[in-house]
């Protein structure tokens, strides 16, 4: 049988490989170069504690945004509402609340080098946006002027845009909030009024702060 001293290393590693995640993405939300030196001193530990968990900074890197789009997948996945519009409106809402404190390297795990492995752990909440968006179709809620890939690309590309767009403009989180939903639903068809209206109107669309 395992004894406890055999056991408590384990835990340690384990706990020490997810405070080297949790400081990288902090880190790189402040600077998106930050070096593993800095990684490892806001995680308490030494740069050495860092290559027994991770080959390189990439492998790091990666680590992060997979595990960050994974996350973000599972929780679109209970996301839902009858009206298509809302629902794509809500989606908006849920990235923004998991990824506005890091947005920066948020905007980077969507755009940069690894943009197709975060992509693929992402590909769960793009079907679940398809299914939405071809629901809304056919129900008349949604643009029928361009195809169903290209209406559920231009909704994504719209929430990836006020990644950039909070980060450059200082967004404050409300505003953040607001933004992306107008996009998102903008993308879908509507026009600027109608999609204010929709928020306006719609209780579960309300701006809630939450802790990061």
């Amino acid at each position: 049988m395992p004894t406890s001293t055999t056991r408590a290393p384990r835990r340690d590693a384990a706990a020490n490989r997810e405070a080297i995640i949790a400081a990288a993405a902090t880190a790189l939300n402040e600077d998106i170069d930050a070096s593993l030196e800095t990684i490892a001193a806001r995680a308490g530990l030494s740069r050495r504690a860092i290559y027994g968990h991770f080959a390189t900074r990439d492998d790091l890197l990666i680590d992060v945004f997979t595990r960050g789009a994974a996350r973000l997948a599972a929780l679109l996945d209970p996301v839902s509402h009858p009206d298509a519009l809302v629902e794509i409106a809500l989606f908006g809402a849920t990235l923004w609340a998991e990824v506005e404190h890091v947005r920066v390297s948020a905007a980077l795990a969507v755009r940069g080098p690894h943009r197709e492995l975060v992509g693929a752990a992402l590909d769960p909440a793009r079907e679940r946006l398809r299914d939405t968006v071809q629901r809304g179709m056919a129900a008349g809620r949604i643009r029928t002027d361009l195809d169903l890939d290209t209406v559920t690309r231009l909704i994504e590309n719209a929430a990836v845009a006020v990644l950039d767009e909070a980060t450059s403009a200082k967004l404050t989180n409300e505003a953040g909030h607001r933004l992306v939903m107008l996009a998102g639903l903008s993308a879908a068809g509507l026009g600027w009024r109608e999609a204010d209206a929709l928020i306006a109107e719609t209780p579960e669309l309300g701006f809630q702060e939450v802790a990061a």
